[in-house]
């Protein structure tokens, strides 16, 4: 895909790891499907019910590390049943971010005024977000003001997105 939107979530967290994204006990499972309803069930945050919170989301912001953790495909899949296709941090895991990347699923890492923007904005209204992958652009829609945020990102981790993933991108290349 060459764009994604959706409302947004803000985890005002540091380090979630995998075993919050996707608990260790559902890692037998082989279909994203069956993971979906366990997103985050595991993540201690005061405040936050991934039941009700993560209803209609289709970017998560957060911190510094997101997807710390074991090395498990399995989180960025339980992000994908859910409708979650762009996830927007400080910093990530280096194999947490290369498996969104082989989805076909953005990991978009920000400075962090750019993410404090956007969670003060989330402090008084929804959030919408709107990433074009051509452009290396990010709209930010809150309280009827829009902003524009640039991004970099490989042009092969493009390539993977646009494919759909790894397994689109070799079927199409080799």
């Amino acid at each position: 895909m060459t764009s994604f939107s959706g409302n947004t979530l803000c985890l005002d967290r540091s380090d979630i790891n995998t075993d919050e994204i996707i608990p260790a006990r559902y890692l037998t499972e082989i279909e994203k499907t069956v993971m979906g309803p366990h997103l985050m069930e595991d993540l201690e945050l005061e405040g936050f019910d991934p039941k009700q919170d993560l209803q209609g989301i289709g970017v998560l912001v957060t911190r510094e590390n997101f997807g710390c953790g074991s090395s498990r495909e399995h989180a960025p899949w339980a992000l994908e049943a859910n409708g979650i296709h762009v996830v927007i941090a400080e910093s990530f895991a280096r194999i947490f971010r290369q498996n969104m990347y082989n989805c076909g699923m953005l990991a978009i890492a920000l400075d962090s005024r750019d993410i404090d923007r956007i969670f003060k904005a989330a402090e008084k209204t929804a959030v919408h977000v709107s990433v074009e992958v051509n452009a290396s652009e990010i709209q930010v829609t809150a309280d009827q003001k829009t902003w524009t945020i640039s991004f970099a990102i490989s042009e092969f981790d493009k390539a993977l997105v646009k494919a759909g993933g790894w397994v689109e991108y070799a079927d199409k290349n080799y």
